[in-house]
């Protein structure tokens, strides 16, 4: 454990199944601020992993108000080899579950309001794991595939806010075609002159606030 900044970083390993049925150990990273008021659990995109620079970036803008992150991976290293892995939804949100499952159970985090946080692949994982977990009260994509979670978008009605950069053209278009399939409280935003990754200048930094505010609203009581 280190402290750095009030904000308690640990080591954990998230059990979950494997394919064939066995258990597996995930590794992720716990950042929980003194004192955290909810926790969000990062989902992280194809090629991607806990250590994402811009997942990164994005937590601790949420640390900032006191918002607790969990950054784990998904996939085993040798699962994410396979290019199938990396795009199976079903397994994703599995994943996600478990994930779930485990802060729920920690004594640092049961107490928590929860929330998702989804970029590219993994937000449709998130999307679809939120479907299935009631304790999930709030959804952010960055950059997300929304529509890869498929018929299960009318099933969601947990708030959900995505995020897309304004340059990225095909995948707001992507984006705004599941909007309207959700049920629940939704928001697109549209972050001028960014393109997918968020890359440029000032960019992530304001999907980030936006992801910030969001949680705020509805994982703060």
């Amino acid at each position: 454990m280190t402290l750095v900044n009030a904000v308690e970083t640990f080591d954990v390993m998230v059990p979950a199944a494997g394919r064939r049925g066995e258990t597996i150990e995930l590794p992720g990273r716990l950042c929980l601020p003194a004192p955290p008021t909810a926790l969000v659990l990062f989902a992280h995109g194809s090629g991607s992993s806990r250590s994402s620079p811009r997942n990164a970036q994005v937590a601790a803008v949420l640390h900032e108000s006191w918002i607790g992150t969990l950054l784990f991976d998904l996939l085993t290293a040798q699962e994410a080899t396979d290019r199938v892995n990396v795009f199976d939804v079903p397994l994703l949100a599995e994943r996600l579950l478990a994930a779930v499952r485990f802060v729920a159970e920690l004594e640092l985090t049961r107490h928590l309001p929860l929330g998702l946080f989804g970029a590219s692949t993994g937000a449709a994982a998130a999307l679809v794991a939120a479907t299935r977990e009631p304790r999930v009260r709030a959804v952010v994509s960055r950059g997300g595939r929304p529509d890869l979670a498929g018929p299960r978008l009318r099933a969601v009605t947990t708030p959900t806010l995505l995020v897309v950069g304004g340059d990225d053209t095909d995948v707001l278009a992507l984006n705004s075609k599941a909007l309207a399939m959700l049920e629940g409280e939704k928001q697109l935003a549209v972050v001028p002159g960014a393109t997918h990754l968020f890359e440029e200048p000032g960019t992530l930094e304001e999907a980030a606030r936006l992801a910030a505010e969001w949680f705020a609203r509805y994982l703060h009581d």
